[in-house]
This record gives C-alpha cells, structure tokens and sequence, in this order.
C-alpha cells in the first residue's frame, strides 16, 4: 500500500494533467452516489461537518474521501479542514494507496474551478480576484492562470493580514498580486471572480459585476451558506458541477430558487456537459457563474493520477 503524504500527493498533481485528468473523467463512466453529509456538534463552538464522499470506477478504481470541516479552529492555528483518501483497486477491493484528502480537495476544487473558467470565462480574461484567504487561495491563481492569460491578482479577505501572507505566498510563485481594501471596487474590476470561503452571508454584489464577467463559488458548500447576492445569481447564466449536489446542499442555488428569485431551468448545465462542449460562453457581454459543492469523481479523479504518478516513481520522500 501506498501512503502519500501533503507533500508528496501536491508533487503527484500538476496543474495541467489535474485539469485534463478532470476533463477525462468528466467525460467518462463514473459512479458517484451523492455524499454523505453529517453534522458534528462540537461543544461550546460552531458545529463541525463530516463528508464521506465514494466514487468508483466499474472493474478499474474505488475511492472514497474522509473529510472534517471545523469551522472554529482558526481559535487554535488549525486548518478548518481535515481529511484522508482511501484508494482501492476496483477488481479485488485491496487499498492501494491513502492520501492527504486535504491537499487532494484543495487542489482539485482549484483545478475543478479552472475547467469550468476554460469554458466560461472570456478568453481574454486577465484580471484575478480571489476572496477569501484559506489553503485554497494560491492554489486558485495557479489553477486559473493555467487555462486563461491571468497577468494581474488581487486578494480579498476580512483578515488583512491574512491577505497579505497569501499575497506573499502567490508572489513567492512569480505572481503579480495586490491585496484589496475594497470588495466592491476590486469586484468592479475583475474578470474572473473565484470565492472559497466558509461565508454563510452574500460578499459579492450582483449590481457590481461587469459584462464578460465569470464568478466563481467555491466555498459555501451547505444550504445555509452562500457568497453571492440574489441578483449575481439572477444577472449570471448559472452553471454547477452537478446538479444532484447543488441541488441538494448549494445555498448560492437554493436559497434564490426558495425565494422565487430563479427557478431550477435557470440552472443552464453541469460541468459533464460543458466539457463536452455541449454549451457554454455564448458571447462576450454575458456574465456567467460557476457554483461547485465538490463532487467525488473530481477527489477519484485526483487520487487515480497521484497514486500512478508515484508509481511511475515520480516522486521522492
């Protein structure tokens, strides 16, 4: 059995052969129950979630990733995120390999976010806004300066300080970034919009958003969390990663269909579709909207390309 540990599993997973493996799989045959979703009480601090999320492959690779969301271990300089992958052969069920499910999910929601930016943001987009400040925000500029000419990166967050070490982080990698003051001044502006925060409030304006504009939603992933307004969801054509998941738990979806604000049609496609090119950018004033609540082939996705990658042997300790 092989055991990747966050190092090594980040050294297995290039951005572009993440993004193509996405792509692939996407495409393909893979059966993906909808996650399991519980929450964990956690005594005298916000509640914390457990996902259990199984995806396999008929006769080829079963996988099956573990994650805890605490939201308040910021109070004691932890990751709110925790989690492992467990990797096993789809012909005799031996585990194969465990990865760090952290550095898994962060780097393929990053890469899951670029493959639909590939098909919905405008070509000549150029100009980056990051809002929100965990592990997932360098992974972002990496991933989208992949499939679209990102020259100029600006970061969000309520934590000023906290800005400025993913700054210093993105910069480090040879990224022009700038940290924002001002959420609406620094939305007006972007191109690309990509939020990966545990906000349970709207941060981006539907009335901000320019024409060609592409919003990104990554991290409100329950019915009671959201990072966008009414109106962004209204102004955008929607797209989701899949619907049997924004469906069941995407507060940016859910809660403007509850109000009567949009119906599920306006759900234009799921990323399956967009890869298959059977819809996408229709011109270029048109504002689109990507939500993602994280779907298991992406995680089984991932975990077939470090775990081949190693053995290949193209890692070290």
């Amino acid at each position: 059995m092989l055991i990747l540990d966050q190092t090594q599993t980040s050294r297995c997973l290039d951005w572009e052969a993440l993004i193509g493996a996405l792509d692939t799989m996407f495409k393909g045959d893979c059966v993906m129950p909808v996650r399991h979703h519980h929450t964990i009480e956690v005594p005298g601090e916000a509640a914390a979630t457990l996902l259990l999320m199984p995806a396999w492959q008929p006769g080829q690779y079963i996988g099956v990733k573990l994650v805890s969301v605490f939201p308040d271990n910021h109070l004691r300089s932890l990751p709110a995120i925790h989690g492992s992958y467990l990797l096993s052969s789809g012909k005799t069920g031996e585990l194969l390999a465990v990865l760090d499910g952290g550095e898994l999910t962060a780097r393929r929601t990053a890469a899951a976010s670029a493959l639909a930016a590939r098909h919905l943001a405008r070509d000549d987009a150029s100009r980056l806004l990051v809002v929100g400040t965990g592990r997932l925000s360098v992974n972002l500029i990496e991933a989208h300066s992949k499939v679209r000419p990102i020259r100029d990166v600006v970061i969000w967050g309520r934590d000023q300080d906290k800005a400025e070490r993913a700054a210093t982080d993105a910069r480090a990698l040879g990224y022009q970034v700038s940290v924002a003051s001002d959420l609406e001044f620094a939305a007006r502006q972007a191109d690309i919009i990509s939020c990966a925060t545990l906000s349970r409030s709207p941060l981006i304006r539907g009335e901000w958003l320019k024409p060609g504009s592409h919003v990104d939603l990554i991290g409100a992933f329950t019915k009671d969390m959201r990072e966008s307004d009414d109106e962004a969801v209204r102004r955008a054509r929607v797209f989701v990663d899949t619907r049997a998941g924004a469906f069941a738990e995407a507060g940016d979806i859910l809660q403007p269909i509850a109000s009567g604000v949009i119906g599920k049609e306006h759900v234009q496609a799921e990323l399956a579709e967009l890869v298959r090119g059977a819809v996408g950018r229709r011109g270029a004033d048109e504002i689109t909207l990507f939500k993602s609540v994280g779907a298991a082939l992406e995680d089984l996705a991932g975990a077939i390309l470090a775990f081949e990658t190693a053995q290949q042997g193209s890692i070290s300790s």
